[in-house]
């Protein structure tokens, strides 16, 4: 599974009652700084290359609309667990 790949998996609890939210918290708390900050920092390019992309294609009011109206939407929730899921991935294998 590739970054902000998404698919048909339910991205809830697993077994010990982690999310994978709660599990990149935990990763990030006990792994070199160096590497989490690393991860983060690619994260919020590809925020800043997406943001300017819809920009650059004329973001607009309507599009703005239907950017907050998805924010709640389940297919939104899976996506970003499945960021939680890649950051804890590619923090763990640095790590290692």
């Amino acid at each position: 599974m590739g970054i902000f790949e998404d698919d048909e998996d339910d991205y809830g609890m697993d077994f010990m009652g982690r999310t994978p939210k709660s599990t990149y918290f935990e990763t990030a708390k006990t792994a070199n700084q160096n590497i989490v900050e690393q991860e983060l920092e690619k994260m919020f390019r590809r925020l800043a290359v997406a943001e300017k992309m819809l920009e650059d294609r004329g973001l607009d009011e309507e599009l703005e609309r239907e950017i907050k109206a998805t924010i709640v939407d389940q297919e939104i929730e899976d996506r970003i667990n499945t960021v939680f899921i890649d950051l804890v991935s590619s923090i763990v294998t640095q790590c290692e």
